[in-house]
């Protein structure tokens, strides 16, 4: 099929010429049209058959580049060759850059080359087209694959990206082409955190082993993590010689999710969820391997319920899982969250706690979880009564390896059974070292007294509407000369036995009295600060007499006071408690539940005491993670029901922004934490106040 050439031309002899030229190819003749003015060719062009114009640039109604934009507009995808004189080929020139195939001169339209230059034009332009179709298919396939495909010149320069890698990467093509690989694909170790070496790289060096490794990351514009796995690949031109890299990378979540999964179940019981056995020799032997290089002791406790048999031969074994499932949770309540428990079987627990610096602290531990299951159990409509015998063992004195360690431990539990059970015992002469221990702390925690050893930090409350500071927690420290920082967890529980908790507890409540007097005379007013009271104290018959006396003594604001006692505390004697409290708030202090939801009181007498303040307590706010605040549910009902109660809700223990949006969400009204602050010192606290807290 012949080409079909358009002449657009008013001038006759140019078109006799070209006809003439065209008619008579000696590779076949083309078809030939004319028209004598630029509207005619636009209609001509729009009835479409057109190959290729010859575009004279002066016509009746159009002239120089106008006429050929004009055209040009008409026919972006029709190569146009401009017709010109020998010496005025400038307007020609400057058609070619506007997008003219090139021109024709004057004189040399009979030129047997003219035919051959037209054919080749259109060849081109149809070669085009076919590439350009090709291209648009390819882009249209890369964009509907799910996987991401990117790829870079020889200088490791991005210069292309499908739909899929600009959703994963967080970058669009126009803002990716021309930047280094290495900005838009930031890959990581999912373990170590350490940058990975884009495949991309090895290819352009010539090395073929450039897949990635297993457990890789890529971190996207915004920084969030996603795992993937990938392929790449070298771009070589028609001469085998290297120009680029392709690498094509799929997001694998849902198959790391699934691994993770059967992997937890592997490892975890199904009842509880605690870790199993497996995972707890494993966790046992890393424990040790890492204790030889930083000389901690870590320990191990072996628990044994008491009179289990007859709770699950009695009420059946459904009441007995769910006293399991309770068990488990008060264990997890009593721990760090560095430490380990683990269901052993039936209904033996073992707990490892993997990085105690002093051995005979796993006493404390041991005390607490006593304490912890002596408090009844609600199952369903049974009130369950349960206590527990505990073994423990530390290394390296009672066994070097985890099967040892074990073994030693259950041994000690025997020993808790035979001495009347709800005890701990330490495997061989350990529990002389727990006395020698004890006699210690509290011969030096009546000499701190004395000394002036204890010092408080304070932890601020903030408004989560506007993020001031509304008030500050007061937390005990202990600098003692000798041993430096004593955590309170280490000494609180032998001071709450001994008896040294109630001057102890004295000497806070008078020291944050002193200290709201200072803030006030620094021109800081109405700080409220929060002090934490013990059962011991609480049920002392002159605690208030005592509380009384500290604020006339000081001149300390009762408005700015805020006592902080546990359910438990207060259930103890319902009536005495509404009672002591009630006489707190005559004066104008504030009331505060800490710990709510760890406690296991009932909300109809809760609903007796003059409460101001409700706290959630830490274990909560750490369970909300970042799927729509997933396991946030307990958190919610706080925040539901302080609200209903009129009651203002704090959460404890906010460590990252994931529970900031969570409690923001649901409208909590305060919250404390290390997200916006350790606990500090005065001077540093009354700075704060100055300068506020971002968060």
């Amino acid at each position: 099929m012949a080409n079909r050439v358009l002449i657009i031309s008013a001038v006759t002899d140019d078109v006799l010429a070209l006809r003439d030229a065209l008619g008579n190819a000696r590779d076949g003749p083309f078809d030939v049209e004319d028209v004598p003015a630029l509207a005619a060719g636009v209609q001509r062009l729009a009835a479409g058959g057109i190959d290729a114009v010859l575009l004279n640039l002066t016509l009746p109604d159009a002239q120089g580049m106008t006429c050929f934009d004009r055209l040009y507009e008409a026919a972006c995808h029709i190569p146009i060759l401009t017709l010109c004189d020998l010496d005025d080929e400038a307007q020609a020139k400057e058609a070619v850059q506007r997008g003219a195939q090139g021109w024709l001169s004057r004189g040399y339209f009979d030129n047997y080359l003219v035919p051959q230059s037209l054919r080749n034009v259109i060849e081109r332009m149809k070669v085009e087209q076919r590439l350009y179709i090709a291209q648009t298919r390819a882009q249209i396939t890369l964009n509907s694959i799910g996987d991401a495909v990117i790829s870079v010149d020889m200088h490791g320069c991005v210069d292309y990206l499908n739909v899929a890698a600009e959703r994963m990467t967080g970058w669009s093509r126009d803002e990716a082409r021309g930047r280094r690989v290495d900005d838009i694909l930031a890959i990581v170790d999912n373990v170590t955190g350490r940058p990975i070496p884009n495949p991309l790289e090895y290819i352009l060096r010539g090395d073929p082993s450039a897949d990635l490794a297993d457990e890789c990351v890529l971190i996207d514009r915004q920084g969030s993590r996603l795992p993937i796995e990938d392929s790449a690949a070298p771009i070589h031109d028609w001469n085998r010689h290297l120009v680029g890299a392709v690498m094509v990378f799929r997001d694998i979540s849902h198959n790391v999710a699934l691994t993770a999964k059967m992997r937890h179940l592997a490892q975890h019981d199904f009842l509880t969820n605690l870790p199993s056995r497996m995972l707890l020799n494993d966790r046992v032997s890393l424990a040790i391997a890492l204790a030889r290089r930083s000389n901690a002791y870590p320990v191990l406790l072996f628990l044994d319920l008491d009179k289990f048999k007859h709770i699950n031969d009695s009420l059946g074994h459904g009441v007995g899982d769910q006293l399991l499932q309770a068990v488990a949770e008060r264990l997890l309540a009593c721990v760090r969250t560095s430490d380990t428990v683990s269901r052993y079987g039936g209904d033996e627990f073992v707990i490892l706690l993997a990085d105690e610096r002093h051995p005979q602290d796993a006493a404390l531990t041991a005390e607490k979880i006593l304490h912890a299951l002596a408090t009844p159990f609600l199952i369903g409509e049974q009130e369950l009564h349960t206590s527990t015998s505990i073994g423990i063992g530390v290394f390296p004195f009672d066994g070097t390896d985890a099967v040892t360690l074990i073994k030693n431990a259950d041994t000690a539990m025997y020993h808790a059974k035979e001495r009347g059970r709800n005890n701990y015992q330490f495997f061989h002469q350990a529990m002389n070292q727990r006395a020698v221990e004890r006699q210690l702390i509290e011969s030096n925690l009546r000499r701190a007294l004395e000394q002036s050893e204890f010092t408080l930090h304070y932890q601020p409350k903030v408004d989560l509407q506007n993020h001031r500071i509304t008030g500050v927690e007061a937390l005990l420290r202990w600098m003692h000369p000798e041993w430096g920082l004593v955590q309170p967890e280490r000494f609180i529980a032998i001071a709450e036995e001994c008896g040294l908790i109630v001057p102890i507890g004295r000497w806070v409540l008078r020291e944050a009295c002193l200290q709201i007097v200072r803030w006030r005379e620094a021109s800081i007013p109405g700080v409220s600060i929060a002090v934490n009271v013990s059962a011991v104290e609480f049920r002392q018959r002159d605690f208030f007499d005592h509380a009384l006396a500290i604020l006339e003594e000081t001149g300390a604001d009762p408005a700015c006071l805020q006592l902080e006692l546990t359910e438990t505390v207060l259930m103890r004697d319902v009536a005495t408690s509404a009672d002591l409290l009630a006489r707190f708030k005559a004066l104008g202090v504030k009331i505060a539940v800490d710990d709510f939801g760890t406690g296991y009181s009932s909300l109809s007498y809760l609903s007796q005491f003059p409460i101001d303040v409700l706290k959630i307590d830490q274990s909560f706010v750490r369970a909300i993670d970042g799927e729509a605040g997933k396991n946030g549910a307990i958190v919610g009902a706080v925040i539901d029901m302080g609200r209903n109660l009129h009651q203002r809700v704090i959460a404890e223990g906010v460590e990252d922004e994931e529970q900031l949006a969570f409690l923001k969400a649901h409208e909590c009204n305060e919250a404390q934490g290390y997200l916006f602050s350790r606990p500090v010192d005065a001077a540093l606290m009354q700075a704060m106040f100055g300068t506020g807290i971002a968060a």
